[in-house]
Parts: structure tokens; sequence; C-alpha cells
């Protein structure tokens, strides 16, 4: 087990609140609660629930997880299994893909999460808008049994840092004006990996206008943000890194948030987790208040 860092002060600050995306390792198990409780101990304001191989977690556990986390203030989102393809072409793939987004949403929602994120498609060749159309009708189909239920939390499709995957910022803005309860997991490490580029504050607060103009301020006030180094090469996304060991130019991506009147949760996915997302939360707190 990791060594356990000392209790810090603070983990709001202007809008912004930092976490783990995960348990952190220096928590005292590899349980949810225990997660939760490491995230308050260090002065950090969220955690995402990582579903990504299967939701095992039951509705009782949830219901005590959803305890912690109000008691502790700690604010939740959780990740569904990586194995989603709405663009798959066998069928029962396709409804074995809703079924995990439908379970991710149900168990976050008695967890008290705010988002389920997941990965939606991989192109297999067909062309962006034809499989565009393919995830808009599935995500439909999803949204609307989860209306019918009562579950309201919002659906997020991320954006991914493979150009064999679905989801460019363009993709996952217009599908998150297509239904009200859909809005981006802007991974700025998978955008940056996906073309070298988006690493600069100009760069950086071009794409945070083009969020606030498709979506207008509901966009930026509600941000969902996987944070985290990344290795690259020609076709995207390697593998993640801590931020030490990566090009991220982390300081400029926190002054454009800063400048921008971002809120919302940013989740770190650093191999070290919560070093890092401590590392953002002081970084961001210690900027200057403008300019």
């Amino acid at each position: 087990m990791a060594r356990r860092a000392k209790k810090a002060a603070s983990s709001v600050s202007r809008g912004l609140l930092f976490g783990t995306g995960g348990v952190p390792h220096s928590a005292e198990s590899a349980s949810t609660i225990s997660g939760i409780e490491r995230v308050k101990e260090l002065g950090l304001g969220c955690m995402e629930l990582e579903f990504v191989q299967q939701v095992k977690m039951g509705e009782k556990t949830a219901a005590q997880v959803g305890e912690v986390a109000k008691r502790t203030q700690i604010r939740l989102s959780a990740h569904a299994p990586y194995y989603i393809n709405f663009n798959s072409p066998d069928p029962d793939k396709i409804e074995a893909s809703k079924k995990r987004l439908l379970q991710t949403a149900r168990i976050a929602s008695i967890c008290g999460a705010e988002s389920a994120v997941f990965h939606a498609a991989f192109y297999m060749g067909r062309p962006p808008d034809e499989v565009y159309g393919r995830v808009k009708g599935c995500l439909a189909e999803v949204i609307g049994e989860l209306e019918k239920e009562g579950v309201r939390i919002w659906i997020r499709p991320e954006i991914m840092g493979k150009g064999s995957e679905f989801g460019t910022i363009d993709e996952v803005l217009k599908l998150s004006n297509e239904f009200e309860r859909v809005l981006p997991a802007v991974d700025v490490a998978h955008w940056h990996a996906r073309g070298g580029a988006f690493n600069s504050y100009d760069e950086f607060i071009e794409v945070f206008r083009q969020i606030e103009s498709k979506l207008g301020r509901r966009g930026l006030d509600n941000m969902h943000v996987h944070f985290s180094g990344i290795r690259y090469g020609k076709s995207g996304e390697i593998s993640h890194l801590n931020l030490a060991d990566s090009d991220f130019r982390y300081v400029e991506l926190l002054r454009a948030f800063r400048d921008v009147g971002a809120k919302g949760l940013i989740i770190c996915e650093s191999p070290n987790l919560e070093e890092d997302a401590v590392l953002l939360r002081d970084t961001y707190q210690s900027l200057p208040s403008g300019g």
C-alpha cells in the first residue's frame, strides 16, 4: 500500500473539484467506501467509480456508498464497462452494450453519482456519419428506458484517443445537443493523443469556446473532465502516464479552465492517481485570480 499523504485543507476552488478515477492507492482497502473516505482525507472533492470490467456492485452496497458520499460531501461519477460498442456488426453485442450502460446508470444513480461515462463505439470501417446514426439510435433507447425508470443522471459519451474510435469533440458535442440528459466527458489526454495537438493555452481556450458555442454555459458549468499524462503514437493513445513523465502542458490547461470560469469534476487518471490529483488541485489553487 502506498504511503498515506497528509490531509489537505480544501477541495473546492473556483468551481472545480479534483479527484481520482477509482479508489486512491493510499486507501485502507480497495473498497469504494474506503476510497471515498480517503478522497475526503486528502482534501479532494470527487471520485469516479470504475465499473470498467463489469458492474459488480449491488443495490444494497450502492445505497451504502451513497450514504458515505453524502456524509463526506464527495461527488461521484461512474465509468461504464469498456465492452460497449454501439456500432458492432453483431446485434447481440449491441443489446449487451445497451444493458451495460443501463446498469451503470442505475447503480450510479443509487450511489448518488451525477454522471455515467462510456466509450460509445468503434468506426470499424464504416463512415463516421453512419456510425453517428447508430450511436444516436442506441443512446435514444437507453435514455428512453432510464426516463421510464425515473433515473436522472447525465449520460456522457467520452472524447476518445484513437482514430479508430468514435468520439471526436464534434461528435460528442453533436450528441449532447440531441438529448437533454447527455453532456460530454472531455478526456483532455485522449484529445491530445488523437492528433498530438491540443496542448497549448490557445488550443484549450478554443475548445472550451467551442463547447460554450454548442451547449451554452451549461457545457462549461457542468464539465466532466478526465486528466492525465499520455503516451501516444501515429494511431493515437498508447497508455496513460504520470504528468511529470508526459509532454502535457497541464498548467496552461488549468489556466484555461480558470479563464473560462469552468465548473465541474476533474478526474485524474494518471497511474499515480491521488498524487497527480493533489498536484492538479494545488496548482489550480495557486494560480493568480485572473489574466
